[in-house]
């Protein structure tokens, strides 16, 4: 079955990281993945959540947005607080990226990464955590060479992708036509060091079995390599 863009199976969609994008951010980078753009940001502040304070360890959180128009019909704002999905997304992200840092080594400051998605065509969730991880240690350089910080607490990188099975063919960076349409749906978080911080899959119809997950979790890993590498390049 041929994929709407022409990409193989195994493709990631075209991936460009943009650091520093947003200049009143203690870090910042724009995520292109085909035509999902994310902005993340990283702003610190003092101070800790409640059940923290007195532990001498810092937070890193995450917020996550779409804005009205980056989808096919207009998305409302969230005035009223963030959906039940949004939520899920946001501890998401979060999770990912706590995972990356020396929590004690931070001290009683908090990292507030926010994810807005400014164009949606799938895969916006694991766009954030890549994104949000360049954004997260350009914001954690800053402190440490501004001697915020003894040493930067960044003890690993991580990025994270989607793959499915459409058709039944497995499948890297689902679209959002591909996405819609999967029998299986998976999003991948992985560090540098190969450790999985999260695997969330589902079936759409009939289960999938052992030997289709790790199809899935191998195809994964490949694209969280390239896009490693990416964030690589994008911190210089």
């Amino acid at each position: 079955m041929p994929r709407r863009d022409g990409r193989r199976p195994d493709q990631l969609r075209p991936v460009r990281i943009t650091p520093g994008v947003a200049p009143y951010a203690e870090g910042s980078a724009l995520i292109e993945m085909g035509a999902t753009h994310v902005l993340c940001t990283a702003s610190v502040e003092p101070g800790v959540p409640a059940w923290l304070r007195g532990q001498k360890r810092g937070w890193v959180t995450a917020e996550y947005a779409l804005l009205p128009r980056s989808t096919l019909t207009r998305t409302r704002r969230e005035r009223n607080g963030p959906s039940g999905r949004t939520q899920e997304i946001q501890r998401l992200i979060g999770r990912a990226l706590r995972a990356t840092v020396a929590l004690e080594t931070l001290g009683e400051q908090t990292v507030n990464i926010d994810c807005d998605v400014l164009q949606a065509d799938g895969g916006t969730r694991t766009a954030a955590i890549t994104g949000g991880y360049v954004a997260l240690a350009l914001a954690l350089n800053h402190l440490h060479t501004n001697g915020v910080l003894a040493a930067n607490p960044l003890r690993c990188a991580v990025a994270a992708v989607s793959v499915g099975i459409v058709s039944g063919i497995v499948l890297l960076d689902l679209d959002y036509s591909e996405d819609s349409s999967a029998d299986v749906d998976c999003n991948i978080v992985q560090t540098d060091t190969g450790a999985f911080v999260e695997v969330q899959g589902a079936a759409e119809g009939l289960p999938f079995d052992r030997a289709q997950l790790n199809s899935l979790l191998d195809l994964a890993s490949q694209g969280v390599a390239t896009l490693l590498e990416a964030q690589h390049i994008a911190l210089g």
